[in-house]
């Protein structure tokens, strides 16, 4: 049988669902999630090999019409690593969420016009809806936009129907050797993801207490036989914020800290050590710059 494999752009606003997909159809966690829109920042791509096929899934930033609060490099380098992920992809999942279609949608809709690939509309969050009877005409209706290759209502949280997504994905994927090992489950380092771990914690438990103008940058990471050590910088642009990420006594940071090295000590299957600072860098967010040094370039 000949092998088939290919590259699957997952785009769509922010806070859709985009992470928790991906999730879902690697079967562990690779992205990271909050219920903060524009958690994802970075491309991150994501490899299932099934007997001869290869999914390589890339999981992309919240694609955002720019606004006066959304107008930094950080929105924009966002944005242009979400356009970049369309570029030769086989195939394009657009994530929307159940019946809602807002200006973010038909922005990145607009977007879509000019992709070659077979798009899959993947209508997520069903198991939310309250009233069922709703769908199949809002089905006919969102169809009617565009020419898709098939419209799947899912529910990523729970699973319902990912596996009929994945289905009409496959369909899609050319004749190719596989461009991975097998075993093989994302193209990130450890060390990313270590880092992304931290600003998980960090958005999961300040909420709406942070901006988004917060970081994380690992400066140590090393590995021994029993333990990993970790050490974390956590970036922010104002000594207000940092004061809140410390919290009483250090009591926040030690809860981000715990949390997250429980996550890494699941990724790694190693005890980890983990360590975390506070940093003030003004204005990161907004320097091109200092973003790259950070590890914010789409090269």
């Amino acid at each position: 049988m000949s092998q088939t494999c290919g590259f699957v752009a997952i785009v769509g606003r922010p806070n859709v669902g985009k992470s928790t997909l991906m999730n879902r159809i690697l079967g562990q966690k690779i992205s990271i999630t909050s219920r903060r829109p524009q958690t994802t920042r970075h491309k991150v791509m994501g490899i299932k090999t099934v007997d001869e096929t290869q999914f390589i899934y890339v999981d992309t930033p919240g694609m955002h019409i720019m606004s006066k609060d959304r107008n930094k490099a950080i929105n924009r380098f966002m944005n242009q690593a979400a356009t970049q992920a369309l570029r030769d992809v086989d195939c394009v999942v657009f994530i929307i969420d159940r019946t809602r279609w807002t200006e973010e949608d038909q922005a990145v809709l607009k977007r879509l016009e000019h992709v070659k690939a077979p798009i899959i509309l993947a209508v997520n969050k069903v198991d939310r809806l309250g009233e069922k009877g709703d769908l199949l005409p809002w089905l006919a209706d969102v169809g009617a936009r565009r020419e898709f290759a098939a419209i799947v209502p899912i529910s990523a949280k729970h699973g319902t129907q990912v596996d009929t997504l994945e289905e009409e994905v496959a369909k899609h994927l050319p004749e190719s050797v596989h461009f991975f090992p097998e075993d093989q489950i994302t193209d990130k380092s450890l060390r990313f993801m270590a880092a992304e771990l931290v600003r998980e914690k960090v958005m999961r438990q300040l909420g709406d207490e942070l901006p988004y103008q917060m970081t994380v940058e690992i400066e140590e990471f090393r590995e021994t036989e029993r333990i990993t050590h970790i050490s974390a910088l956590i970036l922010v642009e104002r000594q207000g914020q940092k004061v809140i990420l410390i919290g009483e006594n250090g009591d926040r940071l030690k809860s981000i800290g715990r949390e997250a090295r429980l996550d890494m000590e699941r990724a790694l299957g190693t005890k980890v050590m983990l360590n975390l600072w506070v940093k003030v860098k003004r204005g990161w967010s907004d320097d091109e710059r200092a973003l790259k040094s950070l590890g914010y370039d789409l090269d």
